[in-house]
């Protein structure tokens, strides 16, 4: 009986849990935006973010459940809810139009980075410990500001706390692009082009 090698293999249970996110984008758009019922958006974003985290632990603790198709698949749903969630909740008024520019700006600069990558032999450089916190920080915050939009005492409280956590993920985010871009001048000093 021939088995699939571990890397080729598509139906893990990461994959499945990056499907579901992925699914679950429209989902969330029609939520917020359309049926305006802000209290399942947010919980269609916090199982987004529970999910995101277990999709990683499996396949980091199981041979057999990490995949190319994973290491893929991840971090294009996690590029797609950096983008949505932020430019959805400014759409509706949750968020001023400078957060989103700030976090999206961010990117679009680290992406005019990877031609210059690429033309070292490299399609990416490693994510960082900052980065990942900036991403956990950012993925808490926006949920706990939505959820402050509900009526009631604790919503205050609810609102205080995430906007702390989305202002500290935005300082984080900016610092780890910096880090990024120093990372991608010390490629272009040391490494040579790659010819073709």
């Amino acid at each position: 009986m021939d088995h699939a090698p571990v890397r080729d293999r598509v139906m893990t249970v990461p994959n499945a849990l990056s499907v579901i996110r992925l699914v679950l984008v429209p989902v969330f758009l029609y939520l917020l935006l359309v049926a305006d019922l802000t209290g399942w958006a947010v919980a269609v974003l916090m199982f987004s973010g529970a999910s995101d985290w277990a999709d990683g632990k499996i396949a980091r603790l199981f041979a057999n459940q990490s995949s190319r198709l994973g290491e893929l698949l991840d971090p294009a749903v996690d590029r797609i809810y950096m983008i949505t969630v932020p430019v959805s909740m400014a759409v509706a008024g949750v968020i001023p139009w400078w957060v989103v520019g700030l976090l999206l700006g961010r990117d679009a600069v680290l992406a005019a980075t990877l031609p210059l990558l690429r033309g070292r032999g490299l399609t990416a450089l490693p994510v960082t410990y900052i980065g990942k916190a900036a991403t956990f920080a950012l993925m808490s915050g926006l949920p706990l500001v939505l959820l402050g939009q509900l009526d009631g005492q604790w919503s205050r409280v609810v609102l205080a706390i995430g906007w702390g956590f989305l202002v500290w993920g935005m300082a984080m985010y900016v610092w780890s692009g910096i880090l990024y871009l120093l990372q991608v001048g010390m490629v272009m000093r040391t490494m040579p082009r790659v010819r073709r």
